[in-house]
């Protein structure tokens, strides 16, 4: 059985979402960061990174939200949560998977991980400050470039839909009003509807 690891109001969400959509039999574990869980050496035998997800499988443990998604997507090709027999289509997923997680993703962290790029307290305060425009900015370009509609890459629910879900929800709090970007508030707002996504959120808040 697959076990994932998670932590509430983290990117762990989509990989969440995208293994309960397949309907597959799997295990979730909760890490709590507020106890700093993340750091402790049982979980660090598990992901040495301390992060999450970390979805632990009979051939080993993967890590990082694209790599999982794009596992969940072959591993259940039933559940069509990818365009995996059209080359330029799955790359183009690709795309949005690593732009949310190399660039949106980052942007965000920001605000809360300034640590990780300085030690100066002022260029951490100046990171932080940056957050909103640079999500904006981010969203803008998902908004108008990147999001098909009524899904991400159009007509069909993929893996990228529960990723853009789930950072489409942190807008709020890094200052971003999402009424700017209708097309992405829709589909969030949609994404809350479908069954995977609301047994989800309601273990999450159990």
């Amino acid at each position: 059985m697959l076990k994932l690891y998670y932590a509430p109001g983290t990117c762990s969400l989509a990989s969440h979402i995208a293994l309960e959509e397949t309907g597959a039999a799997y295990e979730a574990q909760r890490i709590d960061f507020s106890k700093a869980e993340q750091t402790k050496p049982e979980y660090l035998a598990v992901n040495p990174k301390g992060r999450v997800p970390a979805l632990v499988t009979d051939r080993g443990t993967l890590t990082e939200t694209p790599a999982i998604l794009t596992y969940i997507a072959q591993s259940f090709p039933e559940a069509g949560l990818a365009p995996l027999d059209d080359p330029f289509e799955f790359a183009r997923l690709q795309s949005f998977l690593s732009y949310l997680c190399s660039t949106v993703h980052v942007a965000h962290a920001h605000a809360r991980r300034g640590a990780r790029w300085a030690d100066d307290s002022a260029a951490q305060e100046a990171m932080k400050a940056k957050v909103p425009q640079n999500m904006a900015d981010c969203f803008s370009l998902i908004e108008s470039l990147m999001f098909t509609g009524p899904f991400v890459m159009g007509e069909t629910y993929t893996i990228a839909d529960p990723y853009l879900f789930t950072i489409a929800g942190w807008l709020e709090g890094d200052g971003v009003d999402p009424s700017q970007f209708p097309r992405v508030l829709d589909h969030r707002n949609q994404m809350a509807e479908r069954p995977a996504v609301a047994k989800v959120l309601t273990a999450l808040e159990s």
